[in-house]
């Protein structure tokens, strides 16, 4: 821990020399992504803190992570002896970081923060809440360029194109809707940042980005040019024609500053998540409209070539399942399996499946009381050995050409107590009563969020993490702009988004429960007040039935999970051989 605590001294020394008596470091990237390239893994290299979200604060004195329910026990055991106070994010009793830093800093002082990596919603947001504290946020230099002395260099791997077989829309035609909406938003240009809707705009995937399908870049679209920001020699001949084609112009990723500060149209359109110091840049020179981004619904909103991708690839990453599944309960009676060991032989089987590009995210593979840590991830010294009892929560997905998976079972490998199996009914009730929800238009996440929640309120439990998410085509597992959660999120649900259904219950030191399912929205029925909406199952892999205490289930829940092991059986064992049959035939026979 000498090696975190060195670092935060170092860091100390940048602040004084500059000025401030603080400085914050988020997770994210210039592009605010969620998941980020190892170069801009900086809130990792000063805490120590591996988890994918949180906030560190340094002062001259002190300093603290914000971090979500996801990762309470896990960043309290990482940030043992480093210095730093673990905040329990959106807990009532935690202060968030302005008011923290109000109680601990000086009126006139100054905080410090990296316009490259903080959206401009925030920087503005910061900037007006420490004001209320006499404080004042200044935008300086990137400080680990200088402090981080073996950083990782900007990715260099070449992005590559996605045939129209499996995108559906051309780019051309893709490029003319944005044009339609930057107009509608009395603007002449749009800067694009985030990865993922520059490689949908462009049908183009990458690998600059762990599980992230998607290529370190800019896109300025204006009424007369698309302009490419990226760095030029990472482009093959094949990609240089491509966008040629496309009259798509190719300039310098470390340009884009400048290109934005010479912009010479009346307005630009600019994301809130545009980085803060891009914001800036054009300002300098044009009007700037903040608006979301358009390319957010206009990419959610999957295409008919994309539906039909998601089902092919589901079906292939059911039958992978199934051979993970029947492998895992045979093999843990007999062999030595341990949470890493079952990760590889996941793989082993997903890998084997046409399409196959890799895994979506980092498997979350928890037995027995590892269950309980939300996004816990095993390594070979923390990796537990499962034993013929219990149950293992196991979260992963896959990146097929078609499509992107996400399924989360909790598995059962032996005998289970009453509290598991009262914990696991409660979360199968949860996600059945949101599987059948049918909604009207206007309807957002937040307002169904309670269905999966309900009977695990009345029995006082409850989680801190959404309920679900958008799933990207071949893109980020993890894609807005519509969830499931408690908090506001004012996103319209609308036929053609996939979404995630993933209640859970935590039990620290005990077990964790999470089940979930990858979800289409599509058209239910028309009255005569109005269009309603339903979801339809893409997943398609069997429930674990060995812990339902099935006189908590109601006849509806019942017959819904009878149907959809029907059809998972229908969909799945027509690839599988007799032996595997027999097997899913007894998984998804009816209750």
């Amino acid at each position: 821990m000498k090696q975190i605590t060195d670092r935060i001294e170092a860091l100390r020394a940048f602040m004084k020399q500059k000025g401030i008596a603080a400085f914050i470091t988020p997770s994210t990237d210039p592009h605010s992504g969620e998941y980020v390239p190892a170069h801009w893994e900086s809130r990792k290299w000063i805490s120590g803190f591996t988890g994918s979200a949180g906030t560190v604060v340094i002062t001259t004195s002190q300093g603290g992570l914000w971090t979500d329910s996801r990762y309470f026990l896990q960043a309290a055991e990482q940030l043992q002896g480093s210095g730093l106070t673990l905040f329990k994010d959106r807990l009532p009793e935690t202060p968030d970081i302005p008011s923290w830093l109000g109680q601990v800093l000086t009126p006139g002082d100054k905080v410090g923060i990296d316009g490259w990596v903080t959206t401009t919603a925030e920087a503005q947001s910061l900037k007006t809440a420490l004001a209320q504290n006499g404080l004042e946020l200044i935008s300086v230099e990137d400080p680990y360029e200088s402090l981080w002395k073996d950083r990782p260099a900007l990715p260099m791997n070449a992005p590559f194109i996605l045939p129209l077989t499996y995108c559906g829309t051309d780019s051309t035609t893709k490029i003319e809707k944005i044009r339609q909406q930057i107009r509608a938003n009395q603007a002449d240009g749009m800067l694009v940042s985030a990865l993922d809707e520059i490689a949908w705009t462009l049908n183009m995937r990458g690998n600059d980005v762990h599980c992230n399908p998607v290529f370190v870049s800019y896109l300025l679209i204006t009424e007369q040019r698309t302009v490419l920001y990226i760095l030029p020699e990472k482009l093959t001949l094949e990609i240089q024609e491509y966008l040629n084609k496309l009259q798509v112009e190719i300039q310098d990723y470390r340009n884009v500053e400048k290109g934005l500060r010479e912009y010479a149209g009346k307005a630009i359109l600019l994301p809130p998540s545009t980085n803060y110091s891009l914001y800036q840049a054009a300002a300098s020179a044009t009007t700037v409209v903040t608006a979301l981004s358009p390319v957010l619904y206009l990419k959610a909103i999957k295409n008919d070539t994309e539906i039909a991708g998601f089902h092919a690839a589901m079906k292939r990453d059911g039958v992978a399942m199934v051979h993970f599944l029947k492998w895992l309960k045979e093999t843990v009676k007999q062999l030595l399996v341990t949470e890493v060991t079952l990760d590889e032989a996941l793989y082993r089987f997903r890998a084997a499946q046409e399409n196959f590009r890799g895994i979506s995210f980092d498997t979350i593979a928890g037995y027995a009381a590892h269950g309980a840590i939300v996004h816990y991830e095993a390594t070979p010294e923390t990796a537990a050995i499962l034993h013929p009892k219990g149950m293992l929560l196991l979260d992963s997905g896959a990146q097929y050409l078609d499509g992107t998976t996400d399924i989360t079972r909790t598995i059962v490998l032996g005998p289970v107590t009453e509290e598991e199996k009262r914990d696991y009914t409660l979360v199968l009730k949860g996600m059945i009563q949101l599987s059948m929800a049918e909604f009207p238009h206007g309807t957002c996440g937040t307002q169904l969020d309670v269905l999966a929640r309900q009977f695990m309120w009345k029995a006082g439990i409850n989680y801190g993490h959404g309920t679900g998410h958008g799933v990207g085509h071949f893109l980020n597992v993890h894609e807005g702009p519509h969830q499931f959660r408690m908090n506001h999120m004012p996103a319209l649900l609308l036929p053609g988004m996939t979404v995630t259904n993933e209640p859970g219950i935590y039990k620290e030191g005990r077990h964790g429960v999470r089940i979930e399912n990858t979800m289409l929205i599509v058209n239910s029925k028309q009255t005569e007040f109005g269009s309603f909406y339903k979801f339809e199952a893409l997943t398609c892999c069997p429930i674990d039935k060995e812990a339902i205490l099935t006189e908590m289930l109601s006849p509806e829940e019942t017959a819904w999970l009878n149907d959809y092991h029907a059809w998972v059986y229908r969909e799945l064992s027509p690839s599988l051989n007799e032996d595997e049959k027999a097997w899913l035939a007894e998984a998804t026979a009816a209750l």
